[in-house]
């Protein structure tokens, strides 16, 4: 992908006391990543967590598809592994939230709720969160019945009953994928018709696992330790029913946690950061790694991969100014 970079920014007046050659902001598996391999650089950089400690990984009960665990690892776990493994390299993690970030200076601005920070170097790792129902009993139950991943938690239901509600892409490409685990996978959907593309329709009504309740939605996640069932509304009568279940996995959209950047780097129309293939955004020296530039993968093996890149991009970008200012001063 080729860019149109933005001009050199003017020099900012300093508005705050602590200078970070490399700062990141999120502290997912592409956040951590990034810090490992800058830390490694002798970066010494700077993360900064949000208020999700290790991203939405770590809500995962148990990641099974990392490589490394064969016997797989909680997502807290793993998260908390990743920071201590870029820590030990001189990496900083500090939990604070950003307020707001300035990307027409250099260097850039970023205000977090303790701290300013003028940083070289940014790497942009927010992630994106898992569109929710937001009915009763869907917070309460994730990660015992309630999942937003079939590739993260399909195989905890083998010969069990699911039901995936949605009715795009994503929904029947996950609806497929845990009919590999799952006795029957009941796909829930608001309207009449699907909207998901004519190949992957077919695919799920030739699949006899696969199974459809349409023009319903569900009101209500049944369970205390464990999923039971599902309350779901008939959209067009207003009549309810509980409808028995193992699991339920969501898959309405994501939404990327882009908000504090919009105006500042080039997004798609969903609102994902765009980077070329070596994570660079449209601005010198900001770059982008994991879900917040990711719609299609989302899993914490490319989310790291991504990290990882982004931060071998910014060492060579502080590399090259460095060279270009002593060359400048010769």
């Amino acid at each position: 992908m080729e860019f149109n970079f933005s001009p050199t920014p003017q020099k900012a007046e300093p508005t705050g006391d602590q200078p970070v050659k490399v700062l990141v902001i999120g502290s997912g598996p592409a956040g951590l990543a990034a810090a490992l391999y800058a830390a490694r650089a002798e970066l010494n950089p700077l993360v900064l967590t949000g208020m999700e400690l290790h991203g939405q990984a770590a809500l995962t009960n148990t990641i099974e598809n990392y490589p490394g665990f064969p016997d797989g690892v909680g997502g807290a776990e793993l998260g908390d592994l990743f920071q201590k493994q870029a820590e030990r390299f001189g990496a900083r993690v500090e939990f604070d939230t950003v307020e707001s970030v300035d990307l027409s200076v250099r260097p850039f601005v970023v205000k977090a709720y303790n701290q300013v920070y003028q940083a070289d170097t940014l790497i942009i790792s927010t992630g994106a969160s898992s569109n929710r129902l937001g009915v009763p009993g869907e917070t309460e139950l994730i990660g015992k019945g309630v999942s937003y991943c079939a590739t993260c938690d399909g195989w905890f239901f083998k010969n069990k009953k699911v039901v995936v509600v949605g009715g795009g892409d994503s929904a029947l490409e996950e609806a497929l994928f845990l009919t590999r685990y799952a006795s029957t996978v009941t796909v829930i959907h608001r309207r009449d018709a699907l909207r998901a593309g004519a190949i992957l329709q077919r695919r799920a009504a030739e699949n006899s696992k696969v199974k459809f309740i349409y023009n319903a939605v569900v009101t209500d996640v049944i369970g205390s330790d464990a999923v039971t069932a599902v309350r779901l509304r008939d959209v067009k009568t207003g009549e309810t029913r509980e409808h028995p279940t193992d699991g339920v996995f969501i898959f309405i959209g994501h939404t990327p946690n882009t908000s504090l950047f919009k105006g500042q780097v080039d997004m798609d129309e969903r609102g994902y950061i765009r980077t070329n293939s070596l994570m660079e955004t449209n601005v010198p020296g900001v770059y982008a790694a994991g879900e917040v530039a990711d719609p299609n993968f989302r899993q914490v093996i490319t989310s790291a991969g991504m990290g990882a890149a982004a931060a071998m991009r910014a060492v060579h970008f502080l590399e090259s100014s460095h060279s270009e200012k002593v060359t400048a001063s010769v």
